[in-house]
């Protein structure tokens, strides 16, 4: 059989894929419907991971792990089109979506959330960074979002370590304009204060403010909100929080010193990570890692592959290898899609070069530079 018989019988199993296609998400609207009327949530993972064990158990052994994949992307576009065609008034696609974040409400995480989903119907919070990782994994949300980098402070580096760590893909961004308080219960001054809670990352956006307190005890906390919520709880008035003017509302606190961040330009870049890599046309930035041998000239010789291929190179970033000394993990973000020939090209140049090299997503930009 030659190549154009074969892509024959191709387009003839497409054909029928189509129209089964078709029947299944008919079906699927009317489970959606059912759903709706019985106020039961779209999302059934333990239905879906057991229709997808009992089909996969179909395929030859050679075939399973794709197989696995292929329904896993179905369900998934079965539960976004039920949202779609069931809530088309006032609700949002991913109102079913479950979405994991680190701290509470009033958080910057919180706040990337819901401009980026534009609902948190099935938000949930997660102490730490790790914590919405292993949550990812083990499916009890389908994405999650994570400070990534400040314009201020640079990158947070365990979020880097965690993306690699789990290998999980960013599929978006959000960026949030960091407005940092001095917060405390009613009747709190600033004399009155002697110890402050926040994210390390709080206390460094305002180390300018900070150093003309030098007698004030600063205690790391799990992030800004959750410093306000703890704050709150504590009562005193010796006690006081650096977080978002949100989260002193929430928590009914008094801002007794706005704006103490160093930058009025003070920005963070939230990422949103899911278990598969995505790709469409209107995407037009790419973040991948790699690592190179420590050898003269190494990272020049794959820099150059972007000006080759003119590509803009937005970011890099390095992280030490702990298993190796003076070898680095590099993050670099860059312009493109992964459709386009010389983006490819630059890729498995990349790949080809180094150690190391892992694509960490193609996602539509939103933070840009000015």
């Amino acid at each position: 059989m030659g190549l154009d018989e074969y892509r024959k019988k191709i387009d003839d199993i497409d054909k029928q894929m189509m129209k089964l296609f078709a029947d299944r998400m008919e079906t699927v609207t009317k489970v959606g419907l059912y759903k709706k009327q019985h106020n039961i949530e779209i999302l059934n993972t333990c239905r879906e991971n057991q229709v997808i064990e009992k089909n996969v158990k179909l395929l030859d052994d050679s075939l399973k792990e794709e197989g696995k994949e292929f329904l896993e992307a179905m369900m998934a576009v079965s539960r976004k089109y039920q949202a779609k065609i069931i809530n088309k008034q006032n609700t949002s696609t991913y109102d079913y979506v479950k979405i994991g974040y680190p701290g509470v409400r009033g958080s910057f995480c919180h706040q990337a959330l819901l401009e980026y989903f534009k609902t948190e119907k099935n938000a949930k919070n997660y102490n730490d960074f790790e914590d919405v990782f292993v949550s990812l994994k083990n499916g009890e949300i389908e994405y999650a979002v994570l400070p990534i980098e400040n314009s201020s402070t640079g990158a947070i580096n365990s979020v880097y370590d965690l993306l690699r760590k789990y290998g999980f893909y960013i599929v978006g961004e959000q960026c949030i304009s960091i407005d940092q308080n001095l917060i405390g219960i009613d009747g709190t001054e600033i004399t009155d204060i002697e110890e402050v809670y926040s994210h390390t990352q709080g206390f460094e956006q305002s180390s300018m403010f900070l150093q003309n307190h030098k007698m004030w005890k600063l205690i790391p906390y799990h992030n800004t909100a959750t410093s306000a919520k703890h704050v709150k709880e504590l009562n005193d008035k010796h006690k006081a929080a650096i977080a978002s003017r949100e989260a002193a509302k929430i928590y009914g606190l008094k801002v007794i010193k706005e704006g103490i961040n160093d930058n009025r330009n003070n920005t963070t870049r939230f990422i949103i990570v899911g278990k598969k890599l995505q790709n469409d046309d209107i995407y037009n930035k790419i973040s991948v890692v790699f690592s190179l041998k420590h050898e003269s000239g190494s990272l020049y010789s794959v820099l150059k592959y972007f000006a080759e291929n003119k590509i803009n190179l937005l970011k890099i970033e390095s992280r030490p290898r702990e298993e190796t000394n003076w070898e680095y993990f590099f993050y670099i973000d860059f312009e493109g899609n992964l459709n386009n020939e010389s983006i490819d090209k630059a890729i498995n140049e990349l790949k080809t070069s180094s150690s190391y090299f892992r694509l960490l997503g193609c996602y539509k930009a939103s933070c840009e530079v000015k």
